[in-house]
């Protein structure tokens, strides 16, 4: 399936989770067999064009995609987990939202010294999850260039912020609005 028929995959819930709000729900794309197999073919030769040794996903919607790209290629993932979630000692990163604060961690021994680490999630908005991903990513010794993701919201401007941050930024498909 091309990127556009993904795309028509791809509901949209007007006013969640707020008045104004037009939601790009990917429920209705994981469940079809077909859009699912394409979508991860399509990121997986991304990644592959990215140099990937590993994949890491942010919790949770990017452990979808991503373990399933890098079961597809054959490499490690690894989680970037909420807080409290992993049994090991691990090193983490708080960020802002727009409405408060979150946190991610990740168990530092998953990334060897220099890896080439591809950052893979389902969605781009303002880019702060996939900011903090990449800072934590990097002080594990990852070395993370490339950011992958099914949607781009580019009226949010999180790509650019990537960018501008020195990663290159790929989406299947962008949806204008927020």
């Amino acid at each position: 399936m091309t990127p556009e028929e993904l795309k028509a995959l791809v509901r949209t819930v007007p006013d969640f989770p707020a008045p104004g709000i037009l939601f790009r729900d990917i429920t209705t794309l994981i469940s079809h067999g077909t859009g699912l197999a394409a979508s991860i073919g399509h990121l997986a030769r991304m990644a592959q064009d990215a140099g990937a040794e590993a994949i890491a996903g942010m919790e949770a919607r990017g452990f979808i995609f991503g373990a399933a790209v890098a079961a597809h290629m054959g490499l490690g993932f690894v989680p970037v987990r909420k807080p409290g979630k992993l049994p090991v000692k691990t090193i983490g990163i708080d960020y802002a939202l727009e409405y408060g604060r979150d946190r991610l961690e990740i168990d530092p021994t998953a990334i060897p010294a220099g890896q080439r680490v591809v950052i893979i999630d389902d969605l781009i908005a303002t880019g702060g999850t996939a900011l903090a991903a990449t800072e934590l990513l990097r002080t594990a010794g990852a070395d993370v260039t490339h950011a992958l993701f099914v949607i781009d919201l580019p009226d949010l401007h999180g790509a650019a912020r990537l960018r501008d941050a020195g990663l290159t930024v790929e989406a299947l498909m962008d949806f204008p609005g927020h």
